[in-house]
């Protein structure tokens, strides 16, 4: 694979845009995306519900009015609760992704509760439910023509090491790889990548200071309160071991989207001003990292 060949897309998070109530300053689309463009990015994913047109057909265009083809979406869902369906709301999202050209839904399996600073234990019965709702919904999505991938993600019910190992072994859905949230998590992402190179379909690249992330695996400092101080970083300035990630990926044939995600919350129209910058240095570093033999 030549540098050529990659498959990058950027997230809104980068620009603070996010799911969570409260999360900080949200700055609006056509910022956001007229920054992507400008940066030469030309793929994306769509963001939190809200943040672009729910309606298939006005998402496709609003995309391409920035040279933007739509990468897929991230689902935070309810998949424990043996009374509640995830599938309505999949296959609503199902409908956008199938008009507007994505090709990725990304599971995320959500508490049920907003925010991601706490989350209840589940019993076995629930896991029961989960790992069967993940494996009913990955055979949904590609009835549908879109590969689904489920995310572990701090503050949801895949977050640690042992949950994320007991669904690769218990399901046939495919992996979304975040570094950052696995790191977090506390499984390190490069052995990951090299035990389960088979089961990745997609990447979301963040990098993390250790130092906070450390804390919050310690509980003493909620997830939110270190994004809000700097716990994500440009791509090569932290410690989730990204460079050798990719080089691993790119060795294995990977095909699937890189995302440049680094998670920020910003407290006015201003804060946005560096989000465009870290971004470019993100795609230089992955650039950097996929040209193998190189050095990162």
């Amino acid at each position: 694979m030549t540098t050529t060949d990659l498959r990058i897309a950027a997230a809104p998070i980068s620009w603070g845009v996010c799911e969570v109530p409260g999360w900080g300053y949200q700055l609006s689309p056509e910022r956001v995306l007229g920054e992507m463009r400008a940066l030469g990015v030309t793929a994306a994913e769509t963001g939190p519900e809200g943040f672009l047109p729910s309606a298939p057909a006005q998402l496709r265009d609003t995309l391409a009015a920035y040279d933007l083809r739509c990468v897929g979406s991230f689902v935070p869902v309810v998949l424990h609760q043996a009374g509640h369906d995830p599938a309505p709301a999949v296959n609503e999202v199902l409908d956008r992704l199938e008009t507007s050209g994505g090709d990725v839904l990304v599971l995320a399996a959500a508490t049920g509760v907003d925010g991601y600073d706490d989350r209840p234990d589940l019993t076995d019965a629930q896991w029961d439910t989960l790992l069967a709702n993940l494996d009913r919904l990955d055979e949904l999505a590609s009835s549908r023509g879109v590969t689904a991938a489920l995310h572990p993600h701090v503050g949801t019910m895949i977050e640690k090491r042992d949950e994320v190992y007991r669904v690769l072994e218990n399901t046939t859905i495919g992996l979304c790889l975040d570094t950052g949230h696995l790191l977090i998590g506390g499984t390190d992402p490069l052995k990951m990548t090299q035990a389960y190179t088979d089961r990745i379909t997609h990447a979301h690249l963040k990098d993390v200071r250790i130092d906070l992330a450390e804390k919050v695996q310690r509980g003493e400092m909620t997830y939110t309160d270190a994004v809000a101080q700097g716990m994500y970083v440009p791509l090569g300035a932290g410690q989730a071991k990204v460079g050798e990630v990719v080089a691993t990926l790119v060795d294995a044939g990977f095909h699937g989207w890189f995302v440049l995600e680094q998670d920020t919350i910003l407290t006015s129209e201003a804060d946005g001003d560096a989000a465009a910058g870290n971004v470019a240095v993100s795609m230089s570093f992955l650039r950097r990292a996929a040209a193998r033999p190189v050095q990162v």
